[in-house]
């Protein structure tokens, strides 16, 4: 019998079907809970089925989408949104998150890409995102996306962020790295980035590496190690958070399970300093 929804807290880690039969085999505490694509699990059986549902069981899990297209001028599919209400039931999961960002027009893009920051897309995000959650039952969250052009701005990206959980009603999933890249690549002050937004509906934070194409020009790769600016950049989101749950992205690249402990270890060590000076979360 699988276990009810549980609160999520402290570090968690991608799942990644490479990662299936090491994380079966951690000590109980080494990882806090996981997150999966749903795309990669509806419909999946047989040994890999079997082993996700036994990972599911025993960590709280989170889904986070991949192919929503919530910000794309077709129809919302929502055979996917209802076949992601089905394995949230069944696994009992109690949080679906999916990027701002666009990914399909008449077919998929298979690429992440930016939405104008203008009202009118605002109010397009927002009715797409209500539709969501009406069939889901449940609010989503959004997470801030990189992106390395933007096509029409009429507001500042933070100031879209906001919009879009005003009007809609939903969550934010915090990607610190997103917010270093863009800051890199788009020459803004992250910090400032990070006072501007809208904190107060934050579920959980993403952490992860990205590639320096050169000195101007980062790629979100989730395929290397997290670097210092980054770690310093989760701990500021916790001195206006609190040491919210954490959880490392690794898509590619992976070393062994054990590497992406340390960096685990990290993200606890940074909650535990957080807490160790008394870091007040938003209002």
């Amino acid at each position: 019998m699988l276990l009810p929804d549980r609160a999520l807290q402290g570090a968690g880690l991608g799942l990644r079907r490479a990662l299936l039969g090491p994380l079966l085999l951690l000590e109980e505490g080494d990882v806090d809970f996981l997150e999966a694509a749903p795309e990669n699990w509806i419909g999946v059986g047989g040994r890999f089925g079997k082993q996700f549902r036994a990972l599911a069981e025993r960590y709280p899990l989170v889904l986070h989408g991949l192919s929503l297209n919530i910000g794309g001028p077709d129809p919302i599919d929502t055979e996917l949104v209802c076949a992601v209400r089905d394995l949230m039931r069944e696994i009992h999961v109690p949080l679906y998150s999916e990027h701002l960002s666009y990914c399909a027009v008449e077919g998929h893009l298979y690429d992440l890409l930016p939405i104008p920051f203008t009202e009118e897309a605002v109010h397009h995000v927002a009715a797409r995102v209500r539709q969501v959650q009406d069939i889901l039952g449940r609010s989503i969250a959004l997470e801030n996306a990189s992106y390395y052009a933007q096509p029409h701005t009429d507001l500042s990206e933070a100031q879209f962020i906001n919009a879009v959980q005003q009007e809609s009603g939903c969550d934010l999933l915090l990607d610190v790295n997103n917010i270093y890249v863009n800051a890199i690549n788009h020459r803004y002050d992250p910090y400032d980035f990070l006072d501007a937004l809208s904190l107060q509906r934050v579920r959980y934070i993403h952490i992860a590496g990205h590639y320096d194409e050169a000195p101007d020009l980062k790629v979100d790769t989730h395929g290397r190690d997290v670097i210092d600016p980054v770690w310093a950049l989760l701990g500021a989101a916790y001195r206006r958070l609190g040491p919210l749950p954490t959880l490392l992205e690794r898509d590619f690249n992976l070393p062994p399970l054990p590497v992406l402990l340390t960096e685990i270890a990290h993200i606890r060590a940074v909650q535990q300093d957080c807490q160790s000076t008394g870091a007040v979360a938003v209002a």
